[in-house]
C-alpha cells in the first residue's frame, strides 16, 4: 500500500519529541574532512526542515589538538582547520573535538 506523506503513528509522535530540547539533544558527528562536513551540513539542513536544530556538532579523530611532527600529519591537521572553521561560521556555534586515538573510540 502506498502511503505517500503519511507517516506512522510511532513517527508522528516522536516528532514532537525530537524537537524539545527538554527531552533530547542531537549531535551531528562527523570527521574534520570535506565530504563528511558536507554531508553533515546537508543532514541539518533536513534536520532544519522537520523543526529539528541540533545541539551542536562533534568532530571526531581530530589532529589539530594533537602534537605532531610527521610532515605528512602537520599537512592532514593544517587542512583540517578549514572544515572546523566551516563548521564554526556556518553551520554550529557549538562543536566539540575529539582527538585522534589510535584504535578509535572505545
Amino acid at each position: 500500500m502506498k502511503r505517500g506523506d503519511a507517516h506512522s503513528e510511532e513517527v508522528t509522535g516522536l516528532l514532537p519529541r525530537l524537537r524539545d530540547p527538554e527531552f533530547a539533544r542531537l549531535l551531528i558527528c562527523t570527521l574534520p574532512e570535506a565530504t563528511p562536513v558536507h554531508e553533515a551540513a546537508e543532514l541539518q539542513e533536513d534536520l532544519a526542515r522537520a523543526g529539528i536544530k541540533p545541539a551542536g556538532w562533534v568532530v571526531n579523530q581530530s589532529l589539530t589538538p594533537l602534537e605532531v611532527t610527521d610532515p605528512l600529519l602537520v599537512s592532514r591537521r593544517g587542512r583540517e582547520a578549514e572544515y572546523l572553521n566551516e563548521i564554526t561560521s556556518s553551520h554550529s556555534d557549538v562543536m566539540y573535538l575529539l582527538p585522534w586515538q589510535e584504535g578509535g573510540l572505545n
